[in-house]
């Protein structure tokens, strides 16, 4: 078949060539909730799936991920955002990478913070208190803006054990990018 000289038919081939593009695609990386599990870290938290033909990754491939949050949750339900970073240590353990080479930071301002705080503050029990506690567990830090806390009227006192209040968000984003930290846009 050829489309040499015709604008529609060159439209046409092109399409053609995405639908058969977008076959082979879905094919290869379709995955239903079904194909979605937790752990092999964090059994709790965390579904991922194994990608067919992703890059491998090395054993000893280094990581160091910041994770910026500022939506809450629903009351009574986790944050989904916190769970991504358990997805994160998840899939990469999967993947191949020493969980010892990844280190994860998560910065929390905005009406998040409130995700944060114990239950006397939070009105009832916060759902991601264990979540929190199992992410701390494998390493991850929590830091919470002094900015945004002290304008929702939270303290130190107000916040899940080992939670780091800063001076600020953009303070421990730049903190942390003097560590070698990268942000995750996610």
């Amino acid at each position: 078949m050829t489309f040499q000289g015709s604008r529609a038919g060159m439209i046409a081939f092109a399409l053609s060539l995405g639908v058969a593009a977008s076959s082979t695609l879905s094919a290869a990386v379709n995955a239903g909730e079904s194909d979605f599990s937790k752990g092999p870290l964090i059994k709790e938290y965390g579904p991922v799936t194994q990608v067919e033909g992703a890059s491998a990754l090395s054993a000893d491939t280094q990581f160091k991920v910041a994770f910026d949050i500022t939506r809450r949750s629903e009351k009574g339900a986790i944050n989904r955002q916190f769970e991504s970073a358990a997805r994160f240590l998840n899939m990469h353990a999967a993947a191949g990478v020493k969980p010892g080479n990844i280190s994860l930071a998560v910065v929390v301002h905005g009406p998040a913070v409130h995700d944060l705080t114990h239950a006397e503050f939070y009105d009832g029990d916060n759902a991601n208190a264990d979540l929190v506690k199992t992410l701390q567990n494998h390493g991850v830090t929590f830091y919470v803006c002094g900015q945004s806390a002290a304008f929702q009227d939270i303290s130190a006192a107000d916040l899940l054990p080992d939670v780091q209040l800063s001076v600020s968000a953009m303070t421990s984003h730049a903190l942390l990018q003097q560590q070698g930290y990268t942000l995750n846009p996610f």
